[in-house]
């Protein structure tokens, strides 16, 4: 198909469009996240972009230093041992102290290597809770006890009863809204769940499992739902780009009457 000059215009006014509303995931740095809970001891890699949980205790959750809201992080998680099968892990809308409050909001994205009995029953598999109560060494992080604060939402969709394995490797990608949470995990979604959700940072999380690595980690600001208005910038580029559409409208108008 042929374009003409307004054509062509309109094309790059829309190409601009898309460029300004385009987002590129950066690797993500480390150095300016947080350790939280004595269970734990996080070691950055030289890179700041991996880091190690070497210790098997209490939860412990490594956060960042943003809000999680309209942002999709991405990475890799692999647990280096065969010696230990508990839970490995995220947060999402987590804000410091969160462990050890008994009034918190944040999510829960937990997986357990096999089922077993301690706190109360924790099945093997992955799963996504609501805390509202913190968390400790007891039967809500454990078996996700709502009496304890900690209610489960879903069970991931092709591994809610299927354990992480010893020294493999996992993709995850993680986008989180103030209405919707979407996990995928190798490629493969998981969890696709729809609520209210509080603000707060993005982190990794162990309970009672040692030597977990989290790698090559990214972050991406989201785009916008489609129904959102533009920002100041979008617009500025719009006007540009009809103003170029305008002007070489005239000069084609002009051209004819000439001839």
């Amino acid at each position: 198909m042929q374009r003409g000059p307004v054509g062509n215009l309109l094309l790059v006014a829309g190409v601009c469009l898309g460029a300004a509303g385009a987002a590129q995931a950066a690797p993500t740095n480390l150095s300016t996240w947080t350790a939280e809970g004595s269970g734990g001891n996080w070691v950055r890699a030289a890179d700041n972009n991996s880091v190690t949980q070497t210790i098997n205790g209490t939860p412990t959750v490594f956060y960042s230093d943003f809000d999680g809201q309209g942002v999709r992080l991405s990475g890799t998680i692999r647990v280096n041992t065969s010696g230990d099968d508990d839970f490995i892990g995220f947060v999402l809308g987590f804000n410091g102290g969160d462990l050890a409050s008994t009034a918190t909001d944040f999510l829960l994205i937990d997986w357990k290597q096999t089922s077993q009995n301690y706190n109360g029953f924790a099945p093997a598999g992955l799963a996504l809770s609501r805390v509202t109560g913190g968390l400790r060494d007891n039967a809500g992080a454990w078996a996700h006890n709502p009496a304890l604060g900690v209610t489960e939402l879903a069970r991931a969709n092709t591994l809610g009863a299927t354990g992480w394995a010893d020294f493999q490797t996992y993709t995850f990608d993680i986008a989180f809204t103030a209405n919707n949470v979407r996990v995928l995990v190798d490629d493969v979604l998981q969890f696709d769940v729809n609520g209210t959700f509080a603000n707060g940072s993005f982190g990794f999380y162990n309970y009672s499992q040692s030597n977990v690595t989290y790698a090559g980690i990214t972050d991406e600001i989201l785009p916008p739902p489609a129904s959102a208005v533009p920002e100041p910038g979008s617009w500025a580029i719009m006007i540009a780009g009809f103003g170029l559409v305008g002007a070489a409208a005239r000069r084609r108008t002009a051209a004819s009457v000439v001839a």
